[in-house]
């Protein structure tokens, strides 16, 4: 069929699909809260039992403590008035404190993994909590989304003229919600989700280590279990950052450009990166906010991703009347003449700049580097 000759009612059937999916992914959110309290529950009821075993250890280890000083004691007495003794008492008094020794070293072994135990299910509970209330938040956004379109966008076939355009505006918009949707799908599912399983494998292997193999043993499978969940963590901020910084909206870009480039360079330990701000502190208004720190970040991700590089350097300068910020690093560079699959990501940078009427620029020569220079106009 002709696009001229184009049923307006295709565009409502397009609406009605934006609004089936819309509600769909309110229902998932609804069940992701769900789940979080749940896990929060568990998480709690987990914290309680985990205390409770603390101030069992530390007491058992107090009572260690005292056992074994009354032992060294003992057995200084014996050797220092060795003639004094038979050798059954000598050979008592020695193994005796020295098993105390090697209890009180476990309890106190233990005493420190029930401490981290604690410390890492607070964490959780702290990340949980967050995410109920950002899924809390995300719900009563889309609730205000389904009202527009269930209202005033219902409308738009009687104001758009264009076929073409009615289509591709309902087109467009379910395939970036449905990729979005997707990619971050995908990114938990080979990221975070595979990562926890493995701690969970390796956390039944390190229980089989320490009984077969010692305690040396398990302390390297503890170390490199530690590796794991640290990577995973950062996989969960990495996506977090996606989706939105926390930190944007209370503390500004400045310091969540700050805490963010940190957190890059604590898991790229052969990446440096400086950041410098030579102009002020202000806050700007959210859009530009948002903006400047995606901009930024999808900067210094290409560096990190395609640029083998070992220096990444950002500058920022907020004025009064405009703000710059130069990305520069030292890798293997690429000719910005040649479009590659990845071109996308330097399209929808150009574009997110020219949402906020700036400009961006782009230097690159292979074996040199590359630079990008964004500039945005204020009006503050």
């Amino acid at each position: 069929m002709s696009l001229k000759k184009f049923d307006t009612k295709a565009l409502d059937l397009i609406l009605q699909k934006m609004i089936d999916t819309v509600g769909t992914s309110k229902d998932e959110i609804f069940r992701i809260g769900e789940q979080c309290r749940k896990d929060y529950e568990t998480l709690t009821d987990e914290l309680k039992e985990v205390k409770l075993n603390v101030a069992k250890i530390i007491s058992t280890g107090d009572d260690l403590e005292v056992k074994t000083r009354f032992a060294r004691k003992r057995l200084s007495e014996v050797s220092m008035h060795f003639k004094d003794y038979t050798e059954v008492e000598v050979r008592e008094a020695y193994e005796k404190a020295h098993q105390l020794q090697m209890d009180l070293s476990m309890n106190r072994q233990t005493e420190k993994q029930l401490r981290d135990k604690r410390d890492d299910i607070e964490r959780r509970l702290v990340t949980v909590h967050d995410t109920i209330e950002r899924a809390e938040h995300l719900i009563s956004q889309i609730t205000v989304v389904m009202n527009y379109l269930t209202s005033d966008l219902k409308q738009m076939g009687e104001v758009l003229e264009d076929a073409r355009l009615k289509q591709e505006f309902g087109l467009k918009i379910i395939e970036a919600q449905e990729e979005e949707r997707k990619r971050l799908s995908r990114e938990i599912h080979d990221g975070p989700a595979q990562m926890m399983a493995n701690v969970m494998m390796r956390s039944d292997l390190i229980e089989r280590v320490y009984k077969e193999r010692g305690g040396e043993e398990a302390i390297l499978e503890i170390k490199s279990l530690k590796k794991m969940v640290r990577s995973a963590l950062y996989e969960v901020r990495r996506i977090i950052y996606d989706l939105r910084p926390m930190a944007l909206d209370d503390l500004g870009l400045v310091p969540t450009l700050k805490k963010y480039l940190q957190t890059i360079e604590e898991y790229h330990q052969n990446v440096q990166i400086n950041f410098q701000n030579i102009g002020e502190e202000l806050r700007l208004p959210p859009q530009y906010e948002v903006a400047l720190f995606r901009l930024i970040q999808e900067s210094v991700q290409n560096a990190l991703k395609h640029a083998q590089c070992s220096d990444i350097s950002v500058k920022l300068e907020i004025r009064s009347d405009r703000v710059a910020a130069v990305i520069r690093d030292n890798g293997k560079g690429f000719n910005i003449k040649e479009k590659k699959g990845d071109s996308f990501g330097i399209m929808g940078m150009r574009e997110r700049v020219e949402l906020v009427e700036g400009q961006l620029s782009i230097d690159s020569k292979q074996g040199k580097g590359t630079v990008v220079i964004i500039q945005i106009p204020l009006s503050l």
